[in-house]
């Protein structure tokens, strides 16, 4: 898999050129710590953002083939084996945090990525952005779980967002779930804390905007769904990706107390 990831050929054979473009997804929200409730990472909150930057890229590519007939391209957005941020760095775009997320000037890291392979040469950027993170290690000092245990380097073994979306465990590490902060769905954290989201601006994307009950989940409710609920509850959004077993047992987690309080508990 490494080799098709390092090669856009491996993805598209007629490649001859990459366009990389981040869309800013930030809405101007904010996390809630309300009790029975659960935080959802800012990503997640509107739709799928698979589908609404896969659309804007085909729309270019109906462009470029309107002025180029001969033009053929794939899309890819977080799909396909390409290397996505690397390439948003190759692009001039920004570079790579100490949190590993891509920091752009203009965005901060609150941006998603994708890519436009082309059968055409064209003329391409030579010029990057140096890694401005300097001697900062506020994202690395503020990860609850330690995933962020050297610059530029995350354990997905510890780290909240994989444990609460890529995980398909029955049980969510103790280690990490006594550490979850009140995160249903991602994490946020190391994003939140960087300086240079400061320069965070509202999105123009209305599609990004929250859907009802994704900011703040209700824990009891993620609990009731069943399968028909949770498939017209989350169609067309990135949330689909924990699936339901995921999502009830991530609620579980956060409304039962740690293993290691119920064996003092039993202690006493």
């Amino acid at each position: 898999m490494a080799h098709k990831r390092a090669d856009p050929g491996e993805v598209f054979p007629q490649a001859q050129s990459v366009i990389v473009v981040a869309l800013n997804y930030y809405t101007h929200h904010q996390h809630s710590d309300q009790a029975g409730t659960g935080k959802i990472s800012r990503y997640a909150w509107g739709d799928d953002y698979h589908e609404v930057v896969s659309a804007k890229l085909r729309s270019l590519l109906a462009w470029i083939q309107q002025e180029s007939p001969q033009a053929e391209g794939k899309v890819c957005v977080d799909i396909q084996p390409m290397m996505d941020k690397a390439w948003a760095v190759r692009a001039g775009l920004g570079w790579i945090g100490k949190h590993t997320n891509l920091i752009t000037p203009e965005h901060g890291s609150w941006v998603f990525i994708g890519e436009l392979l082309l059968n055409l040469v064209l003329e391409y950027d030579s010029e990057t952005i140096d890694d401005h993170c300097g001697t900062c290690t506020l994202c690395i000092d503020a990860c609850p779980t330690d995933a962020l245990n050297e610059p530029y380097v995350v354990d997905s073994r510890s780290c909240i967002s994989h444990a609460t979306i890529e995980s398909r465990a029955p049980e969510i590490r103790e280690d990490v779930a006594t550490h979850l902060e009140g995160w249903l769905y991602g994490c946020d954290i190391c994003q939140d804390v960087c300086p240079w989201n400061r320069f965070e601006q509202s999105t123009d994307e209305t599609r990004f905007e929250p859907r009802p009950g994704n900011v703040a989940a209700d824990l009891s409710e993620i609990l009731k769904l069943t399968p028909a609920g949770y498939a017209e509850r989350f169609r067309h959004s990135s949330m689909k990706r924990a699936k339901l077993a995921g999502l009830q047992r991530n609620a579980r987690t956060l409304l039962a107390p740690p293993e290691s309080e119920l064996r003092q508990e039993r202690n006493v």
